[in-house]
């Protein structure tokens, strides 16, 4: 009877210990049915390709993954938009209350006739990461594809409409040809604005779409893989899990989070098509948490089990890829948390936490 009492309060430990843990992760969204999805396709929306010479309906196909940031008290939405060719281009909408967007007519960030096309066309530009920098000013990370190769690039804005292209965040020539995507960088809530803050005088991005990797820069605009001095591979901070939702592979969602408890990194998950969790159809996109040490940005302190987000509504179920809710937006705005994702890689939702 003892040996039972001592492992009753043994569990009852380890459940108080793993419960504590968890506080520091930031769930309990919940997705706003009444309007969802708030943004879908628009045929009526033209656009005059540089490239193609041609004008094209640039979003008639998807609009998908947002990245969201908060300016002037007003909410900026740069999403990702689709023509019928599958070329990728970044469009902007505009809200007041974090729910009702106003699309703007044109792409914002698309590809060009510049010293980016050989990356960009004609797969187009990517899954835009939006935060803000000391200086007010802005960087945004993005993927190039080319049809071949994503290479994560990042671009820079002071008013997030008119941006200049920087190039490949790892500019390496080793790396030149990486499949490397999903720049996050780490921020601080200051208001409501996340601005990228050092760490040990450096900022740090997480990247990568199978397992994730780091990257860190003195001055936001000079990146260098995080390497492993002995073996010279990049290191890996976060693995797939068997068994798990993110069973397949873990992808950066929003900017990562600089809290008491730690660096919070909210990230896509994918399950496997075996010894995966038999909880979700196998490849669905669904969203965890993971926790960082803030001195250390490499060290996983703690993990969320399950995920806090997943398909459940027919327009994250079914579309372009089926079974996909793609978290990448997240901002704090009239005391409330705001998460934007992509949904079956065809629309575009919002969940809200209360603060």
């Amino acid at each position: 009877m003892k040996n039972l009492i001592g492992l009753f309060l043994i569990l009852q430990c380890t459940f108080s210990v793993n419960a504590q843990q968890q506080k520091w992760a930031l769930i309990d969204f919940v997705k706003v049915d009444s309007i969802n999805p708030i943004l879908s396709p628009d045929i009526k929306q033209s656009f005059s390709c540089p490239v193609s010479n041609k004008t094209v309906k640039w979003e008639e196909r998807n609009v998908l993954n947002p990245s969201a940031i908060v300016k002037d008290n007003k909410i900026y939405l740069i999403y990702r938009a689709q023509d019928n060719q599958m070329t990728s281009r970044l469009g902007l909408a505009i809200s007041e209350d974090g729910l009702h967007f106003k699309k703007e007519a044109e792409p914002i960030f698309f590809p060009d006739n510049d010293s980016m096309n050989g990356y960009e066309w004609k797969g187009g530009v990517e899954d835009p990461r939006v935060i803000e920098c000391p200086d007010g000013s802005y960087i945004m990370t993005y993927t190039s594809y080319d049809g071949k190769i994503a290479r994560l690039c990042f671009a820079t804005s002071t008013d997030l409409k008119h941006w200049t292209k920087k190039g490949l965040v790892l500019k390496d020539e080793k790396y030149k040809d990486l499949w490397a995507k999903s720049g996050a960088i780490v921020g601080e809530r200051k208001g409501n604005k996340i601005v990228a803050t050092k760490i040990n005088a450096k900022y740090w991005m997480y990247f990568g779409d199978t397992d994730l990797f780091m990257a860190y820069s003195e001055d936001l605009m000079h990146w260098q893989a995080a390497v492993n001095e002995e073996s010279q591979k990049m290191i890996s901070v976060l693995h797939p899990r068997m068994g798990y939702f993110d069973s397949r592979l873990v992808e950066p969602g929003p900017f990562a989070l600089l809290q008491k408890e730690g660096i919070v990194l909210i990230y896509n998950g994918s399950n496997a098509a075996n010894f995966n969790t038999s909880e979700l159809p196998k490849f669905t996109y669904a969203a965890g948490q993971a926790l960082f040490d803030k001195n250390q940005p490499y060290k996983l302190i703690d993990r969320t089990p399950n995920h806090f987000i997943h398909p459940d509504k027919p327009y994250e179920k079914m579309g372009e890829v089926n079974e996909v809710c793609f978290v990448e937006g997240l901002v704090f705005f009239k005391d409330k948390w705001f998460l934007y994702y992509g949904t079956a890689d065809s629309k575009i939702a919002v969940a809200v936490r209360n603060n």
